[in-house]
């Protein structure tokens, strides 16, 4: 009895995992796009003059990857200490994320930008060289990448409590920038791809956050 209590009341706490749910549509969806519009089918080519002036710099590669472990770092603390900041994040980032998936289907595009050879060897050269093989140079705008670290760096800037916490704020923030720059040193992104991201963070966050804000305060004048 004890222990189906226990898990009862888990069930009950974390009743809002529900949310994860989502990836039954976002994972399929995703996987169904990167086996359709690959290098060998047509696809628009998402391209600016300054891409081809911004170097290739494999050490990049670093914050490319801690994008992964940010962004899951960032939803597991709003899961396990503010259910109403953690439904914040998750219908800002699934309806960017909802976003990208349609405008890749309606919108086949790709970047052409990955240099052909490595004039270096080193172990940032072999990750890279892992991550071109993982993932494919198409279904690129808007920067996901760019999307969802911002969405992640607004959900802290939105905190309150995270707020007392001056220094993670910050690192997070630089977090942000050297991935946003990540995507484009390591000619996964083109800056359109980056500006799509930025501006997609920026409209969702009106709507999802500052609307949100001023119905509040909405709310609050009214009962004074």
């Amino acid at each position: 009895m004890k222990i189906k209590h226990g898990i009862t009341n888990i069930i009950k706490k974390y009743k809002h995992a529900w949310v994860f749910l989502y990836a039954f549509i976002y994972l399929p969806w995703f996987m169904y796009l990167e086996k359709n519009i690959t290098i060998h089918s047509e696809f628009h080519v998402i391209h600016a003059e300054i891409d081809d002036k911004i170097p290739f710099i494999e050490y990049f590669i670093i914050p490319y990857f801690l994008w992964f472990v940010f962004v899951l770092a960032v939803f597991l603390y709003f899961f396990f200490t503010n259910i109403e900041e953690f439904y914040k994040l998750a219908k800002l980032s699934f309806i960017g994320m909802t976003l990208f998936l349609l405008i890749s289907t309606i919108f086949p595009n790709g970047v052409e930008l990955r240099p052909i050879e490595f004039t270096r060897d080193n172990i940032f050269i072999d990750m890279v060289k892992f991550l071109y093989r993982a993932d494919t140079p198409t279904n690129v705008f808007p920067s996901l990448h760019v999307f969802n670290s911002v969405a992640a760096s607004i959900a802290i800037y939105e905190s309150q409590e995270l707020k007392k916490h001056r220094y993670i704020c910050i690192g997070a923030y630089i977090l942000t920038g050297f991935i946003i720059l990540a995507t484009m040193f390591l000619k996964q992104h083109s800056v359109i791809d980056v500006i799509g991201g930025l501006l997609m963070s920026y409209v969702l966050y009106q709507f999802i956050y500052v609307t949100e804000k001023k119905k509040v305060l909405k709310v609050y004048e009214q009962g004074i």
